[in-house]
């Protein structure tokens, strides 16, 4: 049972990938360009990630409730501009355009942090900078779902989620070969994360497709049922086969996204992933504790991620191509287990040698069966012109949920300490993961009807 296989509106793809061609598995052009575009970005992107948490902390004094006040707000803009950027790609019909915005002015803030010494700036410019990665988000995602069959959606999302993590794999790498050898090691940092911001954007005029070049030819879907309609263009694009097309589709309108809520199954989704978001401690305050457990030298603060982006990349695409196959439910669920496992050594585990490889490895292994399996369940779901609004409207609600995370985890450390933090968080998210597989139960089976008998021959007739 698929994670997002009950209520499936009709405008959603249902029809499996052409079996008789040799090329039905193979990843669409776009979901690779897009891959390249991610992998570029990331690469800029986590070279600040990287040192970020060390600079404000160590270099600026910034206390934990402060940072965690920070990279809720880091995190938080994102999700509320997400929802704005998947709106709008669907309005104009234009995903490239708008993705292409967002990683623009990602790539403008970069530049920007050489002149930001202080809170007060550096948190404009984070702030700038996470608005263009909301507004990139949804209408990306799209465009990998739109040009990908629904069989292969797993598939797709986790080789684009792998061609990411490269990029997160490469970026901490690469800050820190710079901290070691240049003299202004942070502003070294940000100075080259510029330029290869840059670079992705190119790659993404040149090579990246747009929509309707990206999206391949569907077979005719099954006529809509009436408990998941939705009006103007959602219910344009379930039009029953034979029917002839409009010349041209109605607008997006506010109304039709808020529609997108009344389907079943999209609220489910959206609920579990604001519920688990809730308690995900941040990846910044995971790297933190595990210095803090287990005593890593400042130096090597920056490699941190690499264990975590390392493990995402093996098993990214496996996981998603699990997904598919057995369903999304059960390998989404997993990897929350396995985040709890996480937690729980940085709790009660003994002081091992193994114990910061256990930890990142944990964590890798969460995002792998999470983050390409979430928008592949929402993608299911949503229909083909609503396809960029439904996928932001579940992320900006776990991104939210993140923020809010983010700050209580803050405050939590300042008043408790690191273990009571902790160790609330996990309980948690332990609740929380039980609720999620409450509500994301599959559906017991439609019976069908049997046929009706025949009716007996009245005697009364004569032939």
């Amino acid at each position: 049972m698929y994670l997002a296989d009950r209520s499936a509106p009709s405008g959603a793809k249902t029809a499996p990938p052409d079996r008789g061609s040799g090329r039905a598995s193979a990843v669409a052009p776009a979901v690779l360009a897009l891959g390249t575009v991610s992998l570029i970005t990331d690469i800029s992107s986590e070279m600040v990630t990287a040192v970020l948490p060390l600079y404000l902390i160590a270099g600026l004094g910034l206390s934990p409730l402060g940072f965690g006040a920070l990279d809720g707000v880091y995190n938080g803009v994102s999700a509320l501009v997400q929802l704005t950027g998947g709106h709008l790609a669907d309005r104009v019909r234009n995903h490239k355009l708008v993705a292409g915005i967002g990683y623009g002015l990602s790539a403008l803030c970069k530049p920007l942090l050489l002149l930001a010494h202080s809170l007060g700036p550096i948190s404009v410019v984070l702030a700038l900078e996470r608005t263009g990665k909301g507004l990139r988000t949804a209408p990306r995602d799209a465009l990998i779902s739109l040009s990908t069959p629904d069989a292969l959606q797993g598939r797709a999302f986790g080789v684009h989620r792998a061609m990411d993590t490269t990029g997160a794999l490469l970026g901490p790498l690469a800050a820190f070969l710079i901290l070691g050898v240049a003299v202004d090691g942070y502003d070294a940092v940000f100075g080259v994360s510029a330029c290869v911001a840059l670079l992705g954007v190119v790659v993404l005029v040149l090579f990246v497709p747009s929509g309707a070049a990206a999206t391949p030819p569907r077979r005719a879907a099954a006529p809509p049922r009436s408990a998941d309609r939705l009006p103007g263009p959602a219910a344009a694009a379930a039009a029953p086969a034979g029917l002839p097309a409009p010349a041209r589709p109605n607008p997006v309108r506010l109304r039709d996204a808020a529609a997108l809520l009344r389907l079943p199954r999209l609220r489910a989704l959206a609920f579990c992933a604001v519920l688990l978001g809730l308690t995900t401690v941040s990846d910044a305050f995971v790297y933190l504790l595990l210095q803090r457990r287990t005593g890593i030298d400042d130096q090597w603060f920056p490699l941190l991620p690499l264990g975590t982006a390392a493990v995402f990349l093996l098993l990214a695409v496996p996981a998603g191509a699990l997904a598919d196959r057995i369903g999304r439910r059960t390998v989404f669920l997993t990897g929350h287990a396995l985040l709890l496992a996480a937690y729980g050594l940085l709790l009660w585990a003994p002081d091992w040698p193994a114990l910061p490889y256990l930890v990142l490895a944990l964590h890798g292994m969460f995002y792998a069966a999470t983050d390409g399996v979430l928008p592949a369940a929402v993608a299911a779901t949503v229909p083909e012109s609503l396809r960029a609004t439904g996928l932001a409207l579940v992320g900006t609600g776990q991104a939210l949920a993140r923020f809010a995370c983010s700050l209580a985890f803050g405050g939590a450390w300042t008043l408790w300490g690191t273990g009571p933090a902790l160790a609330a968080a996990a309980a948690g998210l332990l609740c929380c993961a039980v609720v999620a597989g409450w509500v994301l139960r599959p559906s017991p089976p439609t019976p069908t009807p049997a046929p009706a008998a025949p009716a007996p021959p009245d005697p009364a007739r004569r032939p």
